[in-house]
């Protein structure tokens, strides 16, 4: 069954690249060059990935991206960006892109993307049949079956990547990992370069779950090495 994907760029030969693309990963790819209109097809109905510019006439993506994390369904989101400063990408993750490329990208990159993002909805989606259906930890409470997280019993709204990032570090406490390790276990590729998405993910995920996120409970920073979970019920 091919996956619907729905790519926002202006810039038609860019647009017409990663339709190509994606076609050879079984994806039907619908192609919309103006922002406004963008928005509006992607909360008309559900794709199973959105490959969104960042600049764009009309409504731009860091907007889209607004808009889309505020509604209840999730869409991957894969951001495409001519700007090359950290504070940009930073910016389009901190709206709830779950990935970035800088622009101009290798084929081969925008490929592996966007199979790892597929690979990381399916985990969700489909979880091992022996996996715990939740975790607890202190006031922390992870529903796997129903990808859901509270604390202290209120409800806490992740993006897949936040959700499968908490996950990986739950279900290790106590174990610490190297940005790098991160990199290519959750987001399923190893690029120097992009720790500082890993640093952006735990920092959003931190202001979400954390009571302090500058002295976490949960996710701790191991000085010089990385990050580990700390289960607090056991400590």
């Amino acid at each position: 069954m091919s996956r619907q994907v729905l790519v926002i760029e202006d810039d038609d030969d860019i647009a017409q690249l990663v339709k190509l693309q994606l076609a050879g990963l079984s994806c039907d790819v619908r192609v919309i060059n103006d922002g406004r209109a963008g928005l509006a097809e992607a909360l008309a109905q559900p794709y199973d990935l959105l490959v969104l510019d960042l600049m764009l006439p009309g409504v731009d993506g860091l907007e889209i991206c607004r808009r889309l994390r505020s509604e209840q369904r999730y869409t991957p989101i894969l951001m495409l960006t001519a700007r090359s400063t950290e504070l940009d990408r930073v910016l389009g993750l901190e709206m709830g892109a779950d990935d970035y490329l800088t622009k101009p990208f290798s084929v081969l990159e925008l490929v592996a993307r966007v199979k790892a993002l597929f690979r990381l909805v399916d985990v969700l989606v489909n979880p091992p049949a022996d996996a715990p259906k939740a975790i607890e930890a202190k006031d922390l409470r992870i529903d796997i079956e129903k990808r859901e997280v509270t604390v202290r019993r209120a409800p806490i709204c992740l993006t897949a990547k936040e959700f499968q990032l908490l996950l990986h570090f739950a279900q290790n406490p106590g174990r610490v990992y190297s940005r790098s390790q991160l990199l290519d276990q959750v987001w399923g590729y190893s690029h120097s370069g992009y720790e500082h998405t890993v640093n952006s993910h735990i920092n959003r995920l931190r202001a979400k779950i954390e009571t302090d996120p500058n002295e976490p409970e949960y996710i701790q920073t191991v000085w010089g090495v990385g990050y580990k979970f700390r289960n607090a019920s056991r400590d």
